[in-house]
């Protein structure tokens, strides 16, 4: 069980010196012991501000973090478990409402029991102010950044916490829908902590309380800061023409180093990394990318990010760790989203991870880079139940209506629809060590009947390098180092 700190010590601890200023906050009679007239609930509230100094379960203000300023809901758990009742739901409702008006980020510190029983249902139905308030909040295209604390269980998980765009969690605290007085009495408790979140995909990282300032203001420079910079995007992301200075047109012999031009606001193409002259032959284009020292996602992004943060898991129970790196980052001082494979065949997970990271930069205004390298969608048995086909076309559907600009690269294999959906139509380029194919040449030639000699043969035939995907009309270029 983490350290609890009071709802003031966790506002002190993450702010810029004294920048936190409180809000005001409605005024609210419901006469004697409640709305429900609960008897002895005015006397528990009475013994809660005396314990805690507080007059209700969350704080709320405004302050600065590194540098960043942001709406802060801190919860006060010392206040009745920090439940939910219809005070609560109001300063909550006045503390978004106020976030939208200014255009700032908000940020909860959550860390409740739930809702109010003395209140009942009234309690209960707070749930659905909250969760209005941070859709309003998400269609005005502000983040929402949680930082999960102990415990955090209940309806203000499923609301304040869950539906927040990035989720941070103290390291084990108490995080799940059940409390820990009404679980099953034979329940896993490993199961309802923040680390166990993390592994289920539904909570992006645990951050150790001394380091939650500095991430949290990582995260907001990167979301809400003036290196966002991409403004409202264009409706049409795929003009007739938008090579970089120096690139030839398609169906050309393209060997360029490709940057995005200064009027465009997509995400700036990384340069392929120690990559030799364009493969003779389709074999050659299969062997160069499947390589196994040739530069993966890890160095390109390293290479061409600042600094960057990762998001983690698809809020549906899975992560792909190893198939598919999702997060934002810093480049020539502008914040771009990343989705990129990492050369293994992607989960059905790493799909849903990226399809979120794409709605969320979409509704951010944030330029996104993706980088293709899959031998194909994980095709195993357990790939079909966890819905590996509707993954796919989820992923394709983000890409399809995004209105933010996507910039594609394809850094080594690209297989099939398990690529496909991770690259953007019509602004997709190629390394030298890549391909793209409808299917690996292997299978093909299997499908067809053919021998292993006709392999390589059948590579040439299906016109899977760069250059011959230049010409198609695939790729609109190759980028060199």
């Amino acid at each position: 069980m983490t350290e609890r700190l009071a709802a003031r010590q966790v506002v002190a601890l993450i702010t810029d010196g004294s920048s936190f200023t409180e809000l005001p906050y409605p005024e609210r009679d419901s006469g004697p012991d409640g709305p429900l007239g609960w008897h002895g609930y005015d006397a528990s509230r009475a013994r809660a501000v005396e314990r805690t100094g507080e007059e209700e379960s969350v704080v709320c203000g405004t302050g600065t973090i590194e540098g960043t300023r942001a709406v802060l809901i801190a919860f006060e758990f010392g206040f009745l478990g920090g439940s939910l009742g219809e005070r609560t739901g109001d300063r909550l409702e006045a503390a978004y409402t106020y976030a939208r008006a200014r255009r700032l980020p908000v940020v909860p510190l959550v860390a409740t029991g739930g809702s109010r029983m003395q209140e009942g249902m009234l309690a209960l139905t707070q749930l659905q102010r909250v969760a209005r308030q941070s859709a309003l909040t998400r269609e005005a295209g502000l983040p929402q950044i949680a930082v999960l604390r102990d415990p955090t269980t209940g309806g203000g998980w499923a609301t304040l916490g869950a539906g927040a765009d990035v989720i941070l969690a103290l390291p084990d605290a108490q995080v799940g829908f059940a409390g820990s007085r009404v679980r099953p009495p034979d329940a896993d408790p490993a199961a309802y902590t923040a680390q166990a979140q993390v592994a289920a995909g539904a909570v992006d990282a645990v951050v150790r309380p001394g380091e939650v300032r500095k991430v949290l203001g990582v995260w907001l420079r990167l979301l809400a800061g003036p290196t966002r910079g991409a403004g409202v995007p264009p409706t049409d992301r795929r003009p007739a023409d938008r090579r970089p200075p120096g690139a030839t047109a398609p169906g050309a012999d393209s060997r360029l180093s490709a940057t995005a031009t200064p009027a465009d606001r997509s995400a700036p193409l990384p340069a392929a990394l120690g990559v030799s002259d364009l493969p003779a032959t389709g074999w050659d284009a299969v062997r160069g990318a499947r390589a196994p020292r040739r530069p993966r996602a890890e160095a390109y992004l390293s290479a061409y990010f600042t600094h960057r943060v990762a998001i983690s898991g698809d809020r549906c129970g899975g992560t792909d760790p190893d198939g598919m790196l999702c997060g934002f980052g810093e480049h020539d001082g502008r914040t771009v989203a990343y989705a990129a494979q990492t050369g293994t065949a992607t989960r059905p997970a790493g799909y849903r991870t990226a399809a979120r990271l794409i709605r969320l930069a979409d509704r951010l205004g944030i330029p996104v880079l993706t980088l293709v390298d899959t031998p194909g969608a994980a095709n195993d048995a357990e790939a079909e139940r966890q819905g590996v086909g509707a993954a796919i076309a989820d992923l394709f559907g983000a890409v399809a209506s995004a209105r933010t600009p996507i910039t594609t690269l394809l850094i080594g294999e690209g297989g099939s629809g398990g690529a496909l959906a991770l690259a953007a139509p019509g602004n997709t380029w190629a390394t030298p060590d890549s391909y793209f194919s409808v299917i690996a040449p292997e299978l093909a030639a299997a499908i067809l009947k053919r021998g292993p000699g006709e392999v390589e043969a059948t590579a040439d035939q299906l016109r899977i390098r760069p250059q011959d995907l230049v010409e198609l009309g695939v790729v609109r270029g190759v980028v060199e180092g």
